[in-house]
């Protein structure tokens, strides 16, 4: 790296997997923005997250830390965020997003100077009833793209410009139910679904994915890629604002993913809790600001991430961890994990990623029994067998902390997103 980064910028985008965008071999193209950014960035062809859903990769993602260490067992943010690190190195702290499972609610917003996360509870009363009944007209069900820019660069504008800021702008367009906007809709589709037609569609791809004929299926996917069209768009006229106030050539940018998107690859659809690639092999572009064109094909994790912001602030970083920037060992294993579908299920499954392969098994809390199936060699069992032992000789107790009643507009976004909370 020849420049030393000021400011750390983190974009993700909900549920976009990889082998969608035309920069990882989509037969569409999908991200011309991604493509560009890709050809002065370091895309690491080998990147997957720490989990399969939100409520797990989420705070990955913003601790560096497993799941079972960064959340307890009612998903409340458990361990420090890079935020809360970077706030103490002198960074004003940004954040923005309209993700219920990852809000205030949760304690998401600890470390965050400003933390924007789209839901009006705990304001006033009658701006919370206004803001519901125009969601409800709208059919609406977290902020756009557009929205998250307007929102983050506002921020941006009002910090003095002598202080380095972390920004996290986390975008929701390319979760389900996929409603591509104006003419997105019809970009790959023949015909353009109503909201509450796309709403009943992605839903009962969740909850009865046998129902899926072939045509609905491709009318998924069909939506599913205008909406990383549109979220690509917007994401390049975030650079293009960056880049028109001399910020980007100050930054060390990352854009990424929290998890992928299923397809019925594996008999459903959306992301529950699994680990097969198509909701975890996730697109990751480190631009530093003298830009690179470097691919890389060893497998890192989104844990990697925090890693990288710690380098750049001159803070410590765990010996098991690596910097992104660093040179990396070409025979890494990575890790992933996932609580079982129920949130009160005794079942965790794990995953490693290879050059030479993978491997996945359940485990089963109550028995101690482990199950091991696509294991790609007897070696990655037994790396697989021992880092599972090492985590449960983590785990301790069960926190169990009650979460509270949740909020009315949570569980309302939550519902209309396809989550049950």
């Amino acid at each position: 790296m020849t420049a030393s980064p000021r400011n750390i910028i983190l974009l993700s985008a909900d549920a976009l997997r990889a082998d969608h965008l035309s920069c990882y071999g989509y037969h569409r193209e999908t991200s011309p923005v991604l493509d560009e950014l890709a050809e002065e960035s370091i895309r690491f062809t080998n990147a997957y997250s720490a989990s399969s859903h939100t409520r797990e990769a989420v705070p990955a993602l913003l601790t560096g830390e497993y799941p079972d260490v960064a959340i307890n067992d009612s998903y409340r943010l458990a361990t420090e965020t890079i935020a809360s690190r970077l706030s103490e190195a002198g960074f004003a702290t940004g954040g923005f997003h309209s993700n219920p499972f990852v809000s205030r609610a949760y304690g998401f917003d600890q470390g965050f100077d400003t933390f924007d996360d789209d839901l009006h509870f705990g304001q006033h009363k009658l701006v919370a009833l206004a803001q519901r009944a125009l969601d409800k007209l709208r059919n609406r069900h977290y902020a756009r793209a557009e929205e998250i820019n307007e929102r983050s660069l506002s921020w941006i504008d009002s910090l003095d410009s002598d202080d380095p800021f972390f920004l996290w702008s986390h975008y929701m367009d390319t979760h389900g139910p996929y409603e591509p906007p104006g003419e997105y809709a019809t970009l790959y589709a023949d015909k353009k679904l109503s909201g509450r037609d796309a709403q009943s569609l992605y839903q009962r791809a969740i909850d009865k994915p046998e129902s899926i004929t072939e045509e609905e299926r491709q009318l998924l996917i069909d939506l599913y890629d205008a909406e990383i069209r549109y979220n690509d768009e917007h994401i390049g006229e975030f650079l293009n604002e960056l880049r028109s106030r001399d910020l980007l050539e100050d930054s060390l940018l990352v854009v990424t993913a929290d998890h992928g998107d299923a397809f019925g690859e594996h008999g459903y659809y959306e992301h529950p809790r699994y680990l097969h690639d198509e909701i975890t092999h996730i697109p990751l572009f480190v631009r530093e600001p003298d830009g690179a064109d470097r691919t890389v094909e060893t497998p890192v994790s989104t844990l990697d991430i925090v890693s990288t912001f710690k380098r750049i602030a001159g803070l410590d970083i765990d010996s098991e961890r690596v910097s992104l920037l660093d040179q990396l060992d070409a025979d890494r294993t990575v890790f992933l994990q996932a609580r079982g579908e129920d949130e009160h299920s005794h079942i965790r499954r794990y995953a490693l990623r290879t050059q030479e392969g993978s491997c996945f098994c359940e485990r089963d809390r109550e028995s101690g029994s482990i199950e091991f199936e696509e294991c790609s060699s007897r070696s990655l069992r037994e790396d697989l067998e021992t880092h599972v032992n090492e985590r449960v000789r983590m785990e301790g107790g069960e926190d169990g902390d009650d979460e509270g009643e949740v909020d009315e507009e949570i569980e309302r976004r939550l519902n209309a997103l396809g989550y049950k909370s």
